[in-house]
């Protein structure tokens, strides 16, 4: 078979080729980022029937992607973890300690455009020109002989980045690509809070640049709840079904879809 590709919740994808299996930035519970934040939409999740996994990788220190009670969860229950199943990182001090204390093996650091070969899977870390955070991040290719899927996450890229990719793998089969412009920061520091066009555009740019035989929106499956609920009509300025709109328009020979978890 090909890969099978299945959003789990916000950016955690459980990617399922062959014999192996791959689980990135896993968030398992509720709540998020210091519990000021709900998965949204909500998931039932039954970890019971979760397949082993081979590979885990972990795309940046932000706490929707580093969720720390899902990584203790997954060090402690030998149920989904394989007993060497290998954990890709970035080189992170404080996140690469995290693991040490939670007594993570097999640990490898990744670096840009460097390829791992792992259990007939061919891993392709991707940069992020992301001045913003002081710590790395990284988008990840998983390619399986015949298949080739991106996942960009929260990555920033350029031009020569995505040059990169293609003189890499071609044309890509699926990406999951950055649609949402996050604007907390803006709430906060009493910036403007309308859409913001010129970040908005790029992640069209990034899609219709990629070229991908198939795209779906990724990373924002979460709001805030209870007294912080009404941070929610200012910090998601738009929703998948629009950004799929706007990249029709924008790009109307890329096949895409809405990506909820469960697809």
């Amino acid at each position: 078979r090909n890969m099978i590709t299945t959003l789990i919740s916000h950016a955690c994808l459980l990617v399922q080729s062959r014999d192996t299996t791959l689980l990135t930035d896993p968030v398992f519970f509720d709540y998020l980022w210091e519990d000021c934040n709900v998965q949204c939409p909500s998931i039932n999740l039954d970890l019971k029937k979760f397949p082993k996994v081979d590979i885990l990788n972990i795309s940046h220190r932000h706490q929707d992607h580093f969720d720390i009670r899902t990584l203790a969860y997954l060090a402690k229950d030998a149920s989904i973890l394989a007993p060497d199943a290998v954990v890709l990182a970035p080189r992170d001090e404080i996140l690469l300690e995290v693991l040490k204390e939670l007594e993570f093996k097999n640990v490898r650091v990744v670096e840009d455009f460097k390829t791992f070969e792992i259990k007939g899977l061919t891993l392709t870390v991707t940069p992020s020109l992301n001045k913003q955070d002081y710590f790395p991040e990284h988008g990840l290719l998983v390619h399986d002989g015949e298949v080739t899927i991106w996942n960009q996450v929260d990555t920033i890229v350029s031009p020569d980045i995505i040059k990169v990719i293609h003189r890499l793998y071609g044309q890509l089969d699926f990406a999951h690509v950055r649609y949402l412009p996050l604007l907390e920061g803006s709430f906060s520091f009493h910036n403007p809070l309308e859409l913001p066009v010129e970040e908005y555009s790029s992640f069209l740019k990034v899609a219709s640049a990629c070229r991908p035989k198939f795209a779906v929106p990724g990373s924002a499956g979460f709001k805030y709840r209870d007294e912080f609920g009404f941070l929610n009509q200012y910090s998601f300025p738009t929703t998948q079904e629009q950004f799929l709109r706007d990249l029709a328009d924008f790009c109307p020979d890329i096949a895409s879809d809405v990506f909820y978890p469960g697809d």
